[in-house]
């Protein structure tokens, strides 16, 4: 293991992840160009009622990859099918909830958020067009997972990369030049959307036959599977519904802080979601080595993978920080050119350039942890971060209102890192005394 194999892995995984939260960057930059901040503003709440949903059934992918995986190792054909058809069946049942419950969820949210009128206006808008994207996203999870579990880089990495840059494209088309504003957003989304499920599809069944899962189709029902896919990622759940908790009560202050307050941080959120996206490619990257090393009870070169992502991750933090320092003002000025708004996310971005120091230890931790499947300090981790973040979010934002809330937000990243390094020492002696039994 050396610097040269983990790069190689880590910067494809880079370019892979980084065009997710360009989606939601270029969102916000061509709706940045509209005349009032209540666009960005409605694009942002519609934005985090999806990634809710979505991101609690994110285990989809994960524990998809994994059985899909395991069915490589196993070179049991069954074991390829069941790996893919159960989480199908799964997602199906999900998205069929979420669109019979579309009402509910959208007042629900709008009651939570509160915006101003015009705010709700287009968050609406935006929400009742996206939801019919519903089973093309949780399905393309499983499609992501089983390609990912089997070994097709190459077509994963096309899958994501050209699914992302046509929604970028069509953002462009649709709200820049026929200037369908916030529809136009959700309209370039659901049919990128449609495009992924469509190619991963076709994808999968040039690799599989879907005719001889009737061959299968007995145990494809089998309980005791069903139910070990939804026990699998419990703590992954967790730690998934303490960050959803976390990034919802951040919008709702901003939302309660005003428009103005709700576009700037949209803008300032887009951008760490960017540098939280890069380092997860180093995530990725370590959690497969991490895995690796496991499988093959090889503490050695466990050892050398944690110093090595320690020392990429302090120079891409470091590297990070000096590009918010030096291209604050074009990153800003790419998303929004609203003078009110740009002011806003000048006065803010300070605590950009503390982000990428406080959180790479915590993202690529996060890789090494669920590589190694010794996932319970994760969720503690995340618990303990909820609760630092609720004690600032309740005491420090009275006084010190926005930067009061992005005070929170720092602290709860901070003491995620804390926490999982301080993990460090349980996770040799939990890992490779479980190897060795």
């Amino acid at each position: 293991m050396n610097y040269k194999e983990y790069l190689a892995l880590a910067i494809p995984f880079i370019i892979s992840t980084v065009t997710q939260p360009l989606l939601g960057a270029v969102d916000t930059a061509v709706i940045g160009r509209l005349d009032h901040p209540s666009y960005i503003g409605g694009v942002a709440i519609g934005a985090v009622i999806f990634n809710t949903l979505y991101w609690l059934f994110g285990f989809l992918r994960v524990s998809t990859s994994g059985f899909s995986a395991q069915s490589l190792g196993s070179q049991q054909e069954e074991d390829r099918y069941y790996a893919y058809f159960r989480p199908v069946l799964i997602a199906l049942i999900v998205s069929s909830i979420f669109i019979a419950l579309q009402g509910f969820i959208r007042n629900g949210a709008m009651y939570i958020y509160n915006p101003e009128p015009d705010v709700m206006m287009h968050a609406v808008t935006y929400f009742k067009i996206l939801i019919w994207g519903v089973p093309f996203v949780l399905i393309g999870y499983v499609n992501l997972g089983w390609l990912m579990g089997r070994k097709y880089v190459k077509e994963t990495l096309f899958l994501q990369v050209s699914t992302n840059v046509l929604n970028i494209i069509l953002d462009i088309v649709f709200v820049i030049f026929l200037r369908m504003g916030v529809a136009g957003v959700a309209y370039a989304t659901l049919i990128s959307q449609l495009y992924g499920f469509a190619v991963g599809n076709y994808i999968i069944f040039t690799k599989i036959s879907i005719h001889k899962i009737l061959a299968y189709q007995e145990g494809l029902f089998d309980k005791t599977a069903m139910k070990k896919i939804m026990g699998v990622n419990a703590d992954l759940m967790i730690r998934t519904v303490c960050l959803l908790t976390m990034t919802n009560m951040f919008i709702a202050k901003g939302t309660e802080l005003g428009t103005v307050v709700l576009a700037a941080n949209a803008v300032l959120y887009q951008i760490q979601y960017i540098i939280s996206y890069i380092f997860e490619g180093l995530a990725n990257a370590s959690s497969i080595f991490a895995g690796k090393c496991v499988g093959e009870n090889n503490i050695e070169e466990y050892r050398a993978v944690l110093s090595i992502s320690n020392l990429c991750t302090a120079a891409l933090s470091i590297m990070l920080a000096a590009a918010v320092v030096f291209f604050k003002d074009p990153m800003i000025s790419v998303f929004t050119n609203l003078e009110e708004v740009v002011s806003l996310c000048e006065e803010h971005v300070m605590w950009l350039v503390v982000f990428p120091l406080v959180i790479g230890i915590g993202m690529v931790y996060y890789g090494i942890f669920t590589g190694s499947t010794y996932t319970a300090p994760i969720r503690n981790s995340m618990m303990i971060s909820l609760a630092v973040f609720a004690a600032v979010y309740f005491t420090a934002i009275p006084q010190y209102k926005n930067h009061g809330l992005w005070l929170a937000f720092i602290l709860f990243s901070l003491t995620r890192s804390v926490v999982l390094f301080l993990y460090r020492k349980k996770l040799f002696n939990k890992v490779f005394v479980l190897a060795n039994h």
